[in-house]
């Protein structure tokens, strides 16, 4: 029971994952053709991937857009376009994008923007406590993307951790106690254990470790299909 339920968590984590970065394809193809057909892109510009940003929103996705790399926009350093669905009708996000500004927020130092730049893939980001839109436990998906093959900003989706947690948790369940989802650091983003909150480490598994050593197969861990997501099964 216990290794077939595992098959089934392993998977629909994995289908989950899948589903979040399927919607944000459109959004990528919206982006590099934008930054190709414009010679120098504005800010005002990125108004022309709204229709599919906003399609991007649905199901588990709350939150999604592009976030620009320094200098690809002619008119400021920076830029952004992202949307929210955490109310009735689809709302832009709005930030500081003025360095010299007290609430400036430089996403370049963030592990969801760095991730994607660094290593030129896709990534799944948290749990973190999103501060700057929900003060949620999020999860977020990025994608890089490019312009004349560099590295132009990513696009992304966000996801809260409560609904991630909704949908998977009566497979969980079905685990026997301390059974949880982590992520490469070994930091909880489910469990079935009050005892493994969100946001606290994994104790039970030295998962940093196991990650950094290749993650082969190993009893009691198992890897959600490429994501950075492993089950912990003590």
């Amino acid at each position: 029971m216990g290794s077939h339920a595992g098959d089934e968590v392993v998977e629909q984590v994995a289908a989950i994952v899948e589903n979040v970065f399927d919607r944000l394809k459109p959004v990528l193809v919206a982006v590099e053709s934008l930054l190709v057909e414009v010679a120098e892109p504005r800010a005002e510009d990125l108004e022309h991937i709204r229709p599919q940003v906003v399609d991007a929103l649905g199901g588990l996705v709350i939150g999604a857009g592009y976030v620009a790399a320094p200098h690809v926009l002619t008119d400021q350093e920076y830029g952004f376009e992202w949307w929210t669905a955490t109310s009735a009708e689809p709302a832009q996000l709005f930030i500081s994008l003025e360095p010299g500004s007290a609430n400036f927020l430089d996403y370049t130092r963030q592990s969801w923007f760095t991730a994607s730049r660094d290593t030129g893939r896709r990534h799944v980001n948290g749990p973190y406590v999103d501060y700057l839109c929900t003060d949620e436990y999020t999860l977020t998906f990025t994608v890089p993307a490019q312009r004349n093959g560099a590295f132009a900003g990513v696009v992304g989706a966000d996801v809260f951790v409560r609904e991630f947690e909704h949908v998977l948790q009566p497979k969980l369940r079905s685990l026997g106690s301390r059974a949880a989802l982590v992520n490469a650091q070994g930091r909880v983003i489910v469990s079935n254990s009050a005892k493994s909150p969100t946001g606290s480490l994994m104790r039970d598994a030295d998962v940093p470790a196991w990650w950094n050593a290749g993650a082969q197969a190993r009893a009691g861990v198992r890897r959600c299909g490429d994501a950075p997501i492993v089950l912990v099964m003590p």
